[in-house]
């Protein structure tokens, strides 16, 4: 599910490297510890993200060695316990499976098997997340239902469609943070959403076109033979650009916590380099095509 919010690694100190790789294996374990072996295959980078935006700095940061599953040869070094791991791992349960409801939806019974399948495995895990966190699996519940409105209705309007997942995401801020906190958290988790939308139906536009499904992408901007008209990317690149100024703008409103210098990375260097990767296969298929 996704995976665009992740660092630039060769712009991060070894350190800083180690640690980030700490906080995912950590999340992981989190995940297995709290709803299973399966939840384990649904951690993305997203949450790894979140969980180091909401980190409670009152818990030191302490990190062990085990083994890990992907890799039972070798020990690797995890983050040890911190409120916002138990947050995120809910979260993300919630979110992969009302992805996967949704995915099933979309597909034809035959291609929405896999879909099926993790979802069943899920369902313990998710009516537990559910039950942990009922505020955040509402707001899903509600904007994805929008979203689907968008969908069945064809409509137009790509900020529409993209403020339904940006109202998900800002719905991960704690109600009880301080105002001075929880206003940028908010700016910046909704712009966060918007981004990771948009960039992510300018993906997968192509794909949706043979395959039939709604895209705002598609809708927004006409398509010929696959190939979005006139200046669209141009104009794409601009709004994902704007998202992404009001998210750092709003991060440097926040006070810095133990992860501050890696989500620096990743909201200036990773987000603006991932989105370009994006746009270069784009024009790497089109080369190829040629």
């Amino acid at each position: 599910m996704f995976g665009y919010i992740r660092p630039l690694q060769g712009e991060l100190k070894v350190r800083e490297l180690e640690r980030f790789k700490a906080c995912y294996c950590g999340l992981c374990r989190t995940l297995g510890r709290r709803y299973g072996l399966t939840a384990r295959f649904i951690l993305n980078y997203e949450l790894v993200f979140l969980s180091m935006l909401l980190w409670d700095d009152s818990e030191p940061l302490k990190t062990r060695r085990n083994r890990c599953i992907a890799s039972p040869c070798k020990r690797v070094r995890y983050c040890y316990a911190n409120p916002a791991f138990n947050k995120c791992a809910g979260y993300n349960v919630i979110l992969a499976w009302w992805k996967l409801r949704d995915s099933i939806t979309d597909e034809s019974f035959f291609k929405s098997v896999p879909h099926r399948v993790l979802k069943f495995f899920l369902s313990g895990a998710y009516k537990k997340a559910a039950s942990s966190y009922p505020e955040f699996d509402g707001t899903v519940k509600k904007e994805l239902g929008n979203l689907t409105e968008h969908e069945t209705l064809g409509h137009t309007s790509l900020d529409g469609a993209a403020d339904c997942f940006a109202k998900i995401l800002s719905a991960a801020v704690p109600e009880d943070a301080p105002d001075t906190t929880r206003r940028p958290m908010l700016e910046m988790l909704y712009h966060l959403g918007r981004w990771i939308y948009i960039l992510d139906a300018c993906d997968d536009y192509k794909e949706d076109i043979k395959a039939g499904r709604y895209n705002p992408v598609i809708t927004k901007f006409s398509a010929s033979n696959g190939e979005l008209a006139g200046d669209s990317t141009e104009r794409l690149k601009t709004t994902l650009a704007h998202s992404n100024n009001l998210l750092c703008s709003a991060f440097e409103l926040l006070p810095s916590n133990t992860w501050s210098q890696i989500i620096r990375n990743i909201i200036f260097l990773g987000m603006p380099d991932i989105c370009l990767r994006v746009f270069d296969r784009d024009r790497r298929r089109e080369r190829n095509a040629d």
